[in-house]
């Protein structure tokens, strides 16, 4: 393996943009949850007429699926994002919104038959079932409780066990409370192993919100220490939770 000072360089140097991880290939892995979401949206994408996804990153998943509907729109808050998912997705004709977190949708009430997101920030329930047909569907694959904690305290010291607003019963009340039929709810805990701390570094990056203060210079001595365990250990493990959720706006099928 190379030396730390190398490893944690190439990791600050390297891209973040996007909602793409391929600059992980070969030094992390994290287990899919056996849902196999990007199936289900590829699906369900190919038989929709007017669909939206929230919070798309730089349209990476979207641009995976091999039929969209005659009318595709996308948001997305951090404008790096916002401009290369215009790059990728609007060869294909995809309406790109860009639009701060917490602000409503710019779009029409009762548009969307289908809406997706994966890995939203924080889903805004009444504008969902606001942009619905009545009949519509949410499918959303949700970052769950207590997500990546063990590396968050290598960090930030003990956190509660539970992240409660990501917790999937809470959500699905909300969910509820705006108005939408949950019909499916699931989850499931991935094993994450970290094989170098370029990896590390990269993904805390990456993900700004786990270590929210996180610096290299800062972080230099937990760093060094995670380091060591990796080259001691071959790798360092964590878990990822994940929910699966699916909810229906009453009206028409």
């Amino acid at each position: 393996m190379r030396s730390f000072d190398e490893l944690v360089a190439e990791a600050a140097a390297a891209d973040v943009t996007g909602w793409g991880f391929g600059w992980l290939d070969g030094r992390a892995s994290e287990e899919r949850p056996p849902w196999a979401y990007a199936r289900m949206i590829a699906e369900r994408l190919a038989a929709a007429d007017v669909a939206l996804d929230l919070d798309t990153g730089g349209g990476e998943i979207i641009a995976e699926m091999p039929v969209l509907p005659r009318r595709m729109v996308v948001t997305e808050g951090w404008p790096p994002n916002a401009d290369r998912a215009r790059q990728v997705l609007g060869p294909r004709g995809v309406t790109v919104v860009q639009i701060g977190q917490g602000r409503p949708l710019p779009l029409a009430d009762g548009t969307f038959g289908l809406v997706t997101s994966r890995h939203p920030i924080d889903p805004d329930w009444p504008e969902i079932v606001r942009v619905l047909r009545d009949g519509g569907t949410y499918l959303g694959q949700h970052v769950g409780a207590a997500s990546a904690y063990t590396l968050i305290e290598e960090f930030l010291g003990p956190l509660p066990r539970q992240n409660l607003a990501r917790d999937a019963d809470r959500e699905a009340a909300a969910a509820r409370t705006a108005g939408l039929e949950v019909v499916d709810l699931r989850t499931a805990r991935c094993r994450m192993v970290f094989h170098d701390i370029g990896a590390v570094v990269w993904i805390l990056r990456k993900c700004v919100w786990w270590v929210p203060d996180f610096d290299i210079d800062r972080h230099h001595e937990h760093l060094v220490r995670l380091d060591r365990r990796i080259r001691a250990d071959g790798g360092y493990e964590s878990h990822s939770t994940r929910t699966l959720i699916e909810a229906r706006k009453p009206g028409r099928r």
